[in-house]
């Protein structure tokens, strides 16, 4: 298929002009208004990218501003690139413009360059080389342009309410090789309201607080104790967490304490890079002399049960597979004082397992401590076994185009192929390669943006043929 890498390489400057012109444009979910349901700058980043796909020929449907794509070829079925135009917020600390496009040493930056702008439209290129050669094809090809990925995929489900899904297809939204695993993802809340008996403890818990969302590992943690002897308090305080590596601020004002613990944040699918700092406040809170009896008793159980295991072997719920690995434990955020205690957990569990092997162990061991659950949601796993024609063709193409062995991934992340059916995450990023999605400074290489143009080229063809 040397002659898709010709085309795609005379059509080079063609697609660097495209990816720059709609990165300048700042795609982040806004205020809905009439025709824009996320948005000004997403419906703008629509529009423009349905005007590019029209002057390269194609045929091209806007449902309603929720999503758009163009089309290819003839047939019933289809086979389909899924990317999408929303970019998460841009930030601080970038070097060079955020929606610039700006091109330095080989590289185009700007928020949305590797996720997913940059990628959907070598995609758009890839198949702009396939109609110029006119190759033939058994199937339709679309390129899926999704306005919602990074706020909730209300635009999948959407497209799924007007048009069938694709019989085979990829999202460029992810990494290489081959994503063929997705984990089975649970968010909820773990909830304790707490009576008004105390003990003769010497520390009353007023409030903590802590984390910023599920699916990320609590950075900071604050919490606020009253005792009589505050200063005696802190000492001990201070004494347990630097014997335990902990990073801490405690001070005191009259019988007042205020601890701030220190973590490092992390994705909440992989909680083993990350330091929790509210499970690190709990090991400290379970080492004091707590009055309220039943804050006392919720602490040492989120201490005994959960404590800095990310896995959830203490909690009785550890499950593993060879495709994904292990069940994955976050606890995300805590908000708790004298009334009541809420944790958010994230847990993710793999591919080849269900939510009730997770779920029946945890229930049983919340039986009898009055904790309950609240606000549970939960996607299942995605998985694709090795032998299924869809990887096959991936990886037969990735060889081909790199040379190097399609190696099939399991994430504990989720990507728009749990949304639509029949298809997987199908890079951007190469083996090796920084990621630079939602960081500041994100970038493509111009480089890997023709030759990701080329796989997925070779991929929609070998598809569709």
């Amino acid at each position: 298929m040397n002659l898709i890498s010709s085309k795609i390489d005379e059509m080079k400057d063609d697609l660097i002009e495209s990816v720059q012109n709609i990165i300048r444009i700042k795609s982040v979910e806004d205020e809905p208004k009439e025709g824009m349901p996320f948005g000004e700058g997403v419906s703008k980043s629509l529009e423009c990218a349905l005007e590019i796909s029209k002057k390269l020929g194609f045929k091209v449907v806007n449902l309603d501003g929720h999503v758009g794509y163009a089309e290819y070829g003839d047939g019933e079925e289809y086979v389909a690139a899924l990317g999408h135009l929303d970019v998460v917020p841009e930030g601080d600390d970038w070097i060079y413009p955020a929606y610039g496009a700006e091109i330095h040493d080989g590289k185009i930056y700007g928020r949305g360059t590797t996720d997913d702008k940059g990628p959907i439209m070598a995609s758009l290129y890839g198949l702009k080389a396939i109609k110029e050669l006119g190759l033939p094809l058994s199937k339709k090809i679309r390129i899926i342009f999704g306005t919602n990925e990074e706020t909730g995929s209300k635009d999948i489900e959407y497209y799924l309410e007007h048009e069938k899904a694709p019989v085979a297809g990829f999202t460029p939204d992810a990494e290489f090789p081959i994503i063929n695993g997705e984990k089975g993802i649970t968010i909820f809340d773990i909830v304790k309201t707490f009576g008004e008996k105390t003990t003769d403890g010497d520390v009353l818990v007023e409030s903590i607080k802590g984390g910023i969302a599920s699916n990320v590992v609590a950075s900071l943690c604050e919490t606020k104790l009253k005792a009589k002897e505050a200063n005696k308090i802190c000492e001990e305080i201070s004494k347990f967490a630097k014997e335990n590596n902990i990073k801490f601020e405690v001070s005191h004002k009259n019988d007042e304490i205020e601890l701030k613990v220190f973590g490092v944040s992390a994705h909440g699918s992989i909680p083993e890079k990350g330091i929790n700092a509210i499970m690190q406040t709990i090991k400290i809170l379970a080492e004091l002399n707590l009055a309220q009896e039943d804050i006392k008793t919720f602490v040492k159980f989120l201490n005994d049960n959960i404590g800095e295991d990310v896995y959830g072997e203490k909690f009785g719920i550890l499950l593993q597979d060879e495709a994904s690995g292990k069940l994955s434990f976050n606890v995300g955020v805590i908000d708790l004082n004298d009334k009541v205690g809420r944790l958010t957990l994230n847990l993710r569990y793999p591919v080849t397992k269900t939510l009730d092997d997770m779920m029946t162990p945890f229930n049983e061991r919340i039986k009898g401590t009055g904790i309950e659950i609240e606000n549970f949601e939960h996607q299942k796993p995605l998985y694709f076994s090795p032998d299924h024609p869809l990887i096959k063709t991936l990886k037969n193409v990735y060889k081909e185009e790199t040379g190097k062995e399609g190696e099939l991934m399991s994430i504990g992340g989720g990507t728009y192929a749990k949304e639509m059916p029949n298809i997987v995450a199908f890079g951007p990023i190469f083996p090796g390669e920084p990621d630079v999605i939602h960081k500041p400074n994100e970038y493509i290489k111009i480089d890997d943006l023709i030759l990701i143009s080329k796989i997925y080229a070779k991929a929609l063809y070998e598809l569709a043929k």
